[in-house]
């Protein structure tokens, strides 16, 4: 499938920015200075879910007084600045993406973050122009787990399902893209290596690093 493909639709914090680290910092330090702990569970319960949702599941679980908004803000400015100025791609992600191109693929992003967040790290590691089109979850009615999101992004490339390949780090994601009917493919992080096994026995394809598909 990957050589017949004519679209690639990535997610980008974990799978093409080496970003989660700075998400497990905010967790720290947002939760610590309430006086709580980060539970073993928490990122993996938040990381399929959008902005506001994330904000919402946060303040229930840990009987918070904050609005959805003020969290939401509160997180904002923490990452802003890293991923302006701190968050790297990860490795072979720029040369993977040059040889798409060359290839005439159209390339997409899918991804749970905020506009304001990824489109300065992406300018800023000069790939920006390599994405044809962006979808993001806030766009659409359901999260990752479900295939709406990727489904936006083909549409937008102006492709269907089975004509695209679906890079992901995470396990909701591969389902996601896989009830949609995209191939798959699991990119290794070290922030969702809990769930690795269950990636790579679902994704159609599973990698450590993009250097294997160069």
């Amino acid at each position: 499938m990957l050589s017949a493909m004519k679209g690639a639709i990535f997610d980008l914090d974990g799978t093409l920015l080496d970003s989660m680290g700075v998400w497990r910092q905010i967790d720290i330090d947002f939760l610590g200075k309430r006086g709580f702990g980060v539970p073993d569970d928490y990122l993996k319960a938040i990381t399929a879910k959008n902005f506001p949702d994330a904000a919402a599941y946060t303040i229930e679980r840990f009987c918070l007084s904050e609005t959805v908004t003020a969290i939401m803000d509160e997180w904002f400015s923490m990452a802003v600045d890293a991923y302006t100025n701190e968050v790297e791609l990860k490795p072979y992600v720029r040369e993977y993406l040059e040889k798409l191109r060359s290839r005439g693929i159209k390339i997409a992003a899918a991804t749970s973050s905020d506009r304001r967040l990824f489109e300065p790290c992406l300018q800023h590691h000069g790939i920006y122009d390599f994405f044809d089109a962006f979808a993001v979850t806030e766009e659409v009615k359901r999260a990752k787990g479900f295939p709406d999101v990727y489904q936006k992004a083909a549409e937008r490339l102006n492709l269907t399902e089975r004509e695209c390949v679906v890079y992901e780090d995470i396990l909701k994601g591969i389902e996601g893209a896989k009830m949609g009917g995209f191939y798959t493919v699991g990119v290794e992080d070290i922030h969702s290596c809990y769930e690795k096994e269950e990636i790579r026995q679902l994704a159609d394809r599973y990698i450590v690093s993009f250097e294997e598909l160069l």
